[in-house]
């Protein structure tokens, strides 16, 4: 998922050649963020979930460092905003990476790739909660519930099997939700205790992957002892669900944002549990069943509406 930083709003003047680069970048982002739960159910045949998190998030701090170096920023400063940066890494990176990878151990990687989609709820939820500006209306609330039977109908408890596997199939589905949930806590808490705050997105993304990089490779010893398998499509998959996926996607998406506003960007949402869905069926063989798709247009229709207001078109 992208961190959000001051400075999002901004967008910029571009021509034709700039705005085919900027599609090109949104197209390749959808992929990629799509696909990462493809890769992460690859990364599982030789890796542990802790071992998944602490080399994604690895990848993601290495590859996020070269534009800090290059444009020399400077890292942010002080105890309190490292304390809230700490914060974000855990609610944004470690926790949700470490529960969908435990997740993707037992449920197919397209179905996460769906109850991903459900982080902009998860986000309004909390904000209505925490944030004493926000409140529900009626539309609000018929977005909520849209999207509550988007979720019941992909989890389809009622189709469940009985017995061990039924059981860890319907924990790795709330342990997805719990993701989103650390999702929508990390964007509620940015927004209270960074915004205002001197340092750029490409910074504090930096920043957050590297304290979360950190978290986690101190979980290692503990939770992430075990021996490594690895092979080509293990390795291939860490380099890209890393080196790509959190660290060179999070530079697109900024570039995204500033060039066409943060409401278009935002719609990468949308398209990446198609991604996810299709790569699943296509490469791992996974089946599609009709309440999965169903479930996920509930989900986004729900979003819709969450976000809409009466005379205006759906905003995010």
């Amino acid at each position: 998922m992208p961190e959000r930083g001051p400075g999002h709003g901004e967008e910029e003047r571009m021509d034709g050649a700039g705005n085919r680069l900027v599609a090109v970048r949104f197209t390749l982002l959808a992929l990629v963020w799509g696909a990462s739960f493809l890769f992460i159910r690859v990364a599982l045949d030789g890796l542990s979930p802790v071992q998944v998190v602490f080399g994604r998030l690895a990848c993601g701090a290495a590859v996020l460092a070269v534009p800090m170096l290059a444009a020399r920023r400077r890292w942010p400063r002080g105890v309190r905003v490292w304390g809230h940066l700490t914060v974000i890494a855990v609610l944004l990176c470690v926790a949700p990476f470490l529960l969908f990878a435990w997740a993707g151990q037992h449920i197919p990687s397209g179905l996460s790739s769906i109850y991903n989609a459900t982080t902009p709820i998860t986000t309004l939820l909390v904000s209505l909660a925490v944030l004493p500006d926000e409140r529900l209306t009626r539309t609000r609330t018929a977005g909520l519930v849209v999207a509550a039977a988007g979720v019941l109908l992909v989890a389809s408890p009622w189709t469940a099997p009985t017995g061990g596997a039924g059981t860890r199939s319907l924990l790795a589905q709330a342990a997805c939700l719990a993701a989103t949930t650390c999702y929508g806590l990390a964007f509620v808490y940015s927004r209270r205790f960074l915004r205002g705050t001197p340092y750029d997105p490409t910074t504090i993304a930096a920043a957050q992957v590297t304290v979360a990089a950190v978290v986690t490779a101190a979980l290692v010893p503990f939770a992430g002892a075990t021996p490594v398998r690895w092979s080509v499509p293990v390795v291939a998959s860490m380099v890209v669900l890393g080196g790509i996926g959190t660290g060179v996607a999070y530079v697109w998406n900024t570039r995204i944002i500033q060039a066409w506003g943060a409401t278009v960007a935002s719609t990468v949402t949308y398209l990446t549990p198609v991604v996810g869905v299709s790569l699943g069926i296509v490469v791992l063989g996974e089946p599609l069943h009709w309440n999965g798709p169903v479930g996920a247009a509930l989900v986004i229709l729900g979003i819709l509406t969450s976000r809409s207001r009466p005379g205006r078109t759906p905003a995010r």
